[in-house]
């Protein structure tokens, strides 16, 4: 082999490998609490799969076709987004680039995920996507009002000890040290809410807080 088609293939390999590790790299994202992917989301909505395709959607940077997966929606709620009902939600085709699977049997999801300029919804494995019937009843009344409320707290995941808040407007997640399960008691039952003195703590009701709540409620 030449020293020029050696640097070539050289050259390729790394390149492949490069690739290779955006590719492994594209869908590490940490768990969400479902407060937090409520913030964070462009629209959040209840709805069911009514049909599903490949479609294309342009080329990458390499001129390869880039292709996505177009599930058609119905949607049942919307708890967050634009004026206009959602009918379509776009992912990438397998879970290695952090497509989602969605099933088309009737099934109600909880489903969170981003608009694009274009208007289109988009969605991957790190948003926050569950079955409705999954979701505790606290979570399903926290969509309408108690999550919103609580947008402008930081939740910190803890996963490992010492681990501290940083600032009042914080509160520590503590599912997978106490549990050892990312959606424990805290993901399913409590909402980190802004309190009267600007700081944040978790609460549990089955009401909206007091406007002037200081502590942590049963429901």
């Amino acid at each position: 082999m030449t020293w020029t088609a050696n640097s070539c293939f050289v050259t390729l390999a790394i390149l492949f490998l490069w690739r290779g590790e955006e590719v492994a790299e594209a869908c590490s994202c940490s768990p969400a609490h479902p407060q937090e992917a409520f913030c964070h989301s462009d629209v959040v909505i209840r709805g069911k799969v009514v049909g599903m395709q490949e479609v294309d959607a342009g080329n990458d940077i390499y001129g390869n076709p880039i292709k996505r997966i177009k599930y058609d929606i119905k949607q049942i709620k919307m708890f967050k987004g634009p004026s206009d009902d959602i009918d379509a939600i776009y992912t990438a085709p397998i879970s290695a680039v952090c497509g989602v699977t969605l099933e088309k049997n009737g099934k109600e999801y909880l489903i969170t995920g981003k608009l694009k300029d274009d208007g289109t919804m988009h969605i991957t494995l790190c948003d926050f996507i569950e079955p409705w019937d999954e979701l505790s009843e606290t979570q399903k009344k926290s969509l309408t009002q108690r999550y919103e409320m609580g947008c402008g707290c930081k939740i910190t995941r803890c996963t490992s000890i010492p681990c501290m808040v940083s600032s009042p407007a914080e509160c520590l997640w503590t599912d997978w040290l106490i549990e050892k399960k990312v959606y424990g008691g805290q993901a399913k039952h409590f909402a980190c809410i802004k309190r009267s003195d600007d700081s944040c703590a978790w609460y549990r009701g089955s009401a909206p807080p007091k406007k002037e709540f200081m502590d942590i409620e049963d429901p």
